[in-house]
């Protein structure tokens, strides 16, 4: 008689998950350890071990793995400002993961997502995958998002959430190649902040380092992993981190970092790379570097095994390995397929399309507001977005989606509906033949017809300046690269590379076309008719000649004419101008839109302008004419419905914006500078050139603020209270934002930063008391002169209102405490200003140090507080460049002006210590600003004040 069968302890759910972990670990041989860093891990058949494989994208949805429910993008999630409903969000997105693991056991229950990548730049290409541009803010509603993903079961999580993408990254140009100089300020305030938030929570269990390069240094090697990412856990193991898509063959190709894989391997692995994404589903290329680095001494056993020990604790979170507890119902056991899409999830859907809507500006033309719209009449809906609901590349497939037009014609007792999207009809006939080109059976594109029937006409729209998409007017589908032909056969623009659009040459009464997903222009085969992209040389293409049957600005100017009320819809397409692979050029709204807008407006004075974006843009002179302009992010599948609830009145619109609007191209800095502190710009540092700033948005009617006040709370925050009075007729869901400045404060503190906000409702004729607490660290700095982050003792202002500029009240804030010693300088990258430099690594140690970059120029660096009392030499380890040069010093005068205190001479070689005699002013006390000057390519380390000359 057999006893009874004992339960190993890695998959006993009794044992504690270290144990756990220490034990499956011992079970596995060498081989099958290393066979675990790759991103397809293989079966372990005698121990039971399934194939496992990292990441499921999740970033608004369950992505790539068939239907599934289509939330906003994450940025139309962040203008909701709603933790708890991204925490919702986040529920649904993560059972619908386990859902679809139910018919696919491929799925991988580790979540790539969220995007917490502050969004710096308007122009990234990435946009639209971030929350926002403040870093706390993005880290509030990450941890919110990855909350949900994670689930509530308090040991088997429901996924392993990843944030994305350590570090710095936020630019598509040379992605691969550029290097992110990330000061220690901006380092610390600016970049970090994001990733904490979640770790620190404990509610994410992976990181995904960045393509880019940090100081120099590749993000796949950068020491920050180690100095930063696992501190923030609870314990080391708690934390995987993988790879991005062929960035570790990069450190070879693209970044010339390393001699070969094995190298580049093996570094990444020291690092603390756990998993490798590399060469798609083979992990040859991975395994055989890794166990030539072993072999080669590159590489320990003990390394391997630690980034093992963290990958399996990932998937013991999601109980993979878990036995079934007798009398205890399995964790997540209610998961069911008929999850996926299912009625909560969509109704959820709605809500966060609806609550993501942004009303920047409503007036009619009496000096009111014109939303709500009135529920009855005709309404004009026109522009390309007027009834789509388009996805993008980490959009999953919709169960359903309804467009703008649609939502308002399902309404009970609701308007009646007419629809123009702009589009220009055009038939297009091939010069050399005569022969119109029409849509065969099979989709094909063939110069073959007669004349221009039903089957040889297309809708041309442009979707940014001179790109546009051609959809067969007759079975509704896109023109595409179909084999080596063109053909009418896609539903939508997408793909990696997008194949659906082109670009019209028009010339001499006739036009060619560019397809841009090969770059080749479209010929016609002499035989068949058939048109392909294959020509390089535009002298070569097809001529064809373009006749318009219906003016899509005529027909639209027309429906608005004859409607009650209009809402054009105008936006961008995300796999076109701004997506993965590809940052925008500029702000401004595509020419087309703009004159569509302009046109209708000239017809429909109190148009209502409807923006739908993964972005925002440069408005340019629309918004003087139009009194109501909205704007929603790509609102996942219940746009329409979510934009409809606000336009009648159904939903209040209740949306912030998460990030600034710029007038003009002319108020951004270089996509590829970080150095918000430099440059002056994000809505922390920029004080002109701003259109909507952050936080701005409007609700059914205006908030006042009365009798603001504060004080000090026993948690030790602060508690900031306010009247807000709503004396219009609707309720108002107002969002009060308390932003600190402090002017006067030792370290230059922002003009703007985000410190508390919260949502309250305002009835309608009533007044109500709301309390923001302040969390006090909130006001810290990174004080580089001492290498800490800290409140500094200072007066802070708390500024309280509904945008960082909307500030209706203003309040003091004292913190006590003696002010900084002077500085004692330590090392030359722990400046505070600085022109031209750069920082780079110090070839054999790993350690930054800084170049001065400006060619021809060079560099300057700024110290200030500096202890020099006492000081006769500065002493530097400096590696001059080759044309030598002198290390200059200066001081800072009374009245501004940089007065000269020393200099040097740099001879061209090795690092060198570098001694400058101090003559300072008469009349300079024990502290003083230091500037330091330095010739082009000179690198410069360490620094030191002392007593005494050189010698």
């Amino acid at each position: 008689m057999e006893g009874p069968t004992m339960t190993l302890p890695f998959r006993d759910p009794a044992v504690p998950l270290r144990e756990r972990v220490d034990d499956l670990l011992a079970r596995l041989d060498p081989d099958e350890r290393l066979a675990m860093l790759h991103q397809h891990a293989p079966a372990v058949p005698r121990l039971g071990l399934a194939a496992f494989r990292t990441g499921t994208e999740a970033a608004h949805g369950v992505a790539w793995l068939g239907p599934a429910t289509v939330f906003p993008q994450p940025v139309g999630l962040a203008a909701t400002w709603d933790p708890d409903l991204l925490r919702r969000v986040g529920r649904a997105v993560g059972r619908e993961v386990r859902a679809r693991k139910l018919t696919d056991p491929d799925v991988s229950l580790n979540a790539w997502s969220p995007v917490v990548n502050p969004l710096r730049h308007p122009l990234w290409g990435r946009n639209e995958e971030g929350f926002s541009e403040d870093p706390h803010l993005t880290a509030e509603l990450a941890t919110a998002y990855c909350a949900g993903l994670r689930g509530d079961h308090p040991r088997v999580w429901q996924t392993v959430p990843t944030l994305k993408h350590f570090l710095a990254y936020g630019a598509e140009s040379w992605r691969a190649t550029a290097s992110a100089q990330l000061r220690e300020r901006v380092l610390h305030e600016h970049e970090l902040p994001a990733f904490r938030g979640p770790l620190a929570a404990g509610v994410a269990g992976a990181v995904m380092l960045s393509y880019n390069l940090v100081n120099g240094v590749p993000a796949h090697v950068s020491p920050l992993v180690r100095e930063h990412l696992r501190t923030w856990v609870e314990h080391p193991d708690d934390l995987a981190v993988v790879t991005d898509a062929g960035a570790p063959g990069n450190l070879v190709r693209a970044e010339r970092w390393a001699p070969d894989l094995a190298a580049a391997d093996a570094a990444a692995v020291r690092a603390g790379v756990d998993s490798f994404t590399d060469d798609g589903d083979d992990p040859g290329p991975t395994l055989r570097a890794l166990t030539s680095a072993l072999e080669a001494g590159h590489l320990e056993r003990a390394d391997v095994d630690a980034a093992v020990r963290r990958l399996l604790t990932l998937r013991l979170r999601t109980g993979e390995f878990d036995d079934p507890v007798p009398g205890e119902v399995p964790a997540h056991a209610d998961v069911r397929v008929e999850d996926i899409g299912r009625p909560e999830h969509v109704a959820l859907a709605r809500e966060a399309a609806a609550a993501g809507v942004v009303l920047l500006q409503d007036r009619d033309g009496a000096g009111g507001r014109r939303l709500p719209l009135p529920a009855t009449g005709t309404v004009a809906v026109v522009g390309p977005l007027a009834d789509l609901v388009l996805t993008d590349w980490y959009s999953g497939t919709p169960t359903a989606a309804t467009g703008l037009a649609t939502a308002l014609r399902e309404r009970p007792g609701g308007p009646e509906v007419v629809v123009a999207d702009g589009s220009d009809r055009v038939s297009l006939r091939h010069s050399a033949s005569g022969r119109c080109v029409a849509v065969a059976a099979d989709g094909a594109l063939l110069a073959d017809a007669d004349t221009a029937g039903e089957d040889a006409r297309f809708d041309v729209t442009e979707w940014a300046d001179g790109v546009v998409t051609l959809r067969h007017a007759a079975s509704g589908r896109l023109v595409t690269r179909g084999g080596a032909g063109l053909s009418a056969t896609a539903e939508r623009v997408g793909g990696w590379v997008v194949q659906e659009t082109f670009r019209l040459h028009v010339e001499g009464g006739t036009c060619a076309l560019l397809h841009l997903g090969t770059g080749r222009w479209v010929v016609v085969d002499p035989t068949t008719g058939a048109l392909t992209p294959e020509a390089a040389d535009r002298a070569v293409a097809a001529r064809f000649v373009l006749r318009t049957h219906r003016s899509g600005t005529a027909a639209a100017v027309e429906a608005a004419a004859r409607a009650d009320h209009v809402v054009v819809v105008v936006g961008n397409d995300p796999h076109v101008d701004g997506r993965e692979t590809e940052d925008r050029s500029g702000l401004a709204l595509p020419h087309a839109s703009a004159e569509l807008v302009r046109a209708v407006h000239e017809v429909a004075a109190d148009c209502v302008l409807v923006l739908v974006s993964s972005y925002p843009y440069a408005l340019g002179g629309l918004l003087d004419g139009i009194g109501t302009v909205l704007w929603s992010s790509h609102g996942g599948q219940e746009l329409g419905h979510g934009l409809a609830d606000v336009l009648l009145g159904a939903a209040e619109p209740s949306g912030r914006l998460p990030q600034t609007w710029f007038r003009d191209d002319a108020a951004l800095p270089d996509l590829l500078d970080l150095d918000v502190l430099s440059t002056g710009t994000g809505y922390g540092w920029a004080s002109s050139g701003v259109l909507f700033p952050l936080g701005h948005g409007l609700g059914h009617g205006p908030v006042d603020y009365r009798d603001a006040r504060s004080s000090p709370a026993a948690d030790g925050t602060v508690q900031v209270a306010v009247e807000l009075v709503n004396d219009g007729a609707r309720d108002v869901a107002e969002l009060v934002q308390v932003y600190a400045t402090a002017p006067g404060l030792a370290v230059p503190f922002p003009r703007r930063r985000l410190v508390a906000h919260r949502r309250v409702r305002v009835p309608a004729g009533l007044s109500v008391t709301a309390t923001v607490p302040v969390a006090v660290e909130r006001l810290a700095v990174r004080d580089v002169a001492r290498g800490e982050t800290r409140v500094l003792p200072g007066t802070y202002h708390l500024l309280v209102g509904s945008s960082a500029e909307d500030v209706r009240a203003e309040l003091a804030l004292t913190v006590p405490g003696e002010a900084p010693a002077a500085r004692e300088l330590r090392h030359a990258t722990a400046f505070d200003a600085h022109e031209g430099a750069e920082l780079v690594p110090r070839e054999g140690t790993g350690t930054t140090v800084v170049r001065a970059g400006i060619p021809g120029w060079g560099a300057r660096l700024e110290f200030t507080g500096c202890a020099v009392a006492g000081a006769g030499t500065l002493r530097a380890q400096a590696r001059a460049a080759r044309a030598g040069g002198e290390l200059v010093v200066q001081v800072g005068g009374v009245s501004g002006a940089w007065l000269p205190a020393g200099r040097a001479a740099l001879v061209p070689g090795d690092w060198a210590p570098v001694e400058v005699a101090l003559d300072l002013p008469p009349g300079t006390g024990g502290r003083a600003d230091l500037r330091l000057v330095l010739p082009a390519g000179t690198l410069l380390d360490g620094l030191e004040l002392v007593r005494g000359r050189p010698a």
